[in-house]
């Protein structure tokens, strides 16, 4: 069975995520979404409201699953006995650093960076910047799943 973990903070989830997820799919039979915890981050979304937006996302979809983890994403590929990292690329920049990324997993392990490219109608959205719509009170539902909303405070 050939497994995939995706890693990433998903601070949210969005619809550029969403894209690469549900067509990793189709080239792998699972794809683990591994949300990295770390500590010296400041999220704006809760860990468990992270997990939650994936969850509801992918609640038909039993080849997703999700889980977090500390540390080194290969440590992490080699205590689930998963082969492959999938990453999606966006622009020429995050081509450039996540190259780097790979080349230095490759030299840690024997496990393989695989890359999508993003969809053209998609490839404009970062977290970092649907968590700036928000900020400014933005319309962010164009940029993310239906699962993931914001609780306005009262």
């Amino acid at each position: 069975m050939k497994r995939a973990i995706f890693p990433g903070s998903f601070d949210p989830l969005t619809l550029g995520h969403y894209d690469i997820i549900t067509r990793g799919v189709k080239v792998f039979d699972e794809i683990i979404i591994a949300i990295g915890i770390n500590s010296d981050k400041k999220y704006m979304f809760s860990l468990e409201e992270r997990l939650q937006f994936i969850i509801d996302t992918f609640k038909h979809e039993p080849r997703v699953k999700v889980t977090t983890y500390t540390g080194l994403t290969v440590d992490f590929c080699k205590k689930m006995d998963v082969d492959f990292i999938l990453r999606g690329l966006r622009n020429p920049a995050d081509f450039e650093f996540e190259k780097a990324i790979a080349q230095t997993n490759r030299k840690l392990s024997e496990i393989e960076t695989v890359f999508l490219l993003t969809s053209s109608k998609t490839s404009f959205i970062s977290s970092s910047i649907v968590r700036d719509v928000i900020r400014n009170d933005g319309d962010y539902t164009l940029l993310v799943p239906d699962t993931v909303r914001v609780k306005k405070a009262p």
